[in-house]
């Protein structure tokens, strides 16, 4: 299996800025990619940003020039910085790895949550 192990997420004030990690271990394939979703009371899951390891990096168009996906390939950890934070970027966040030997595989979530 693969196996995540989440950190970062906490309260902060508008404007703020936050760091979540993502670490990934066990039987990983080198092709792959990780992301970050989130998913807010009442709303369906949705997609934050994604790094393919060697490929392309995307953004939602919501967190453009917010939010910045990295990825350090010797420790299999992706992390996102979230700056110029918004109430309206409360959620639960999400880790995501996948490859096409396991699939989708989902971190615990961690819960940011944005004051005004």
């Amino acid at each position: 299996q693969v196996l995540l192990v989440e950190s970062g997420g906490g309260l902060v004030q508008a404007g703020g800025s936050l760091r979540l990690s993502c670490a990934a271990s066990g039987s990983i394939v080198s092709t792959n990619v990780m992301g970050w979703y989130r998913q807010a009371p009442g709303k369906q899951r949705e997609f934050v940003a994604s790094n393919a390891r060697g490929g392309s990096t995307n953004y939602a168009d919501s967190v453009k020039g917010r939010f910045t996906i990295s990825r350090d390939n010797a420790e299999n950890t992706v992390y996102l910085r979230l700056n110029s934070l918004e109430p309206e970027d409360t959620a639960v966040y999400f880790c995501n790895y996948y490859d096409y030997v396991h699939g989708d595989v989902w971190g615990q979530g961690t819960q940011v949550t944005v004051s005004s």
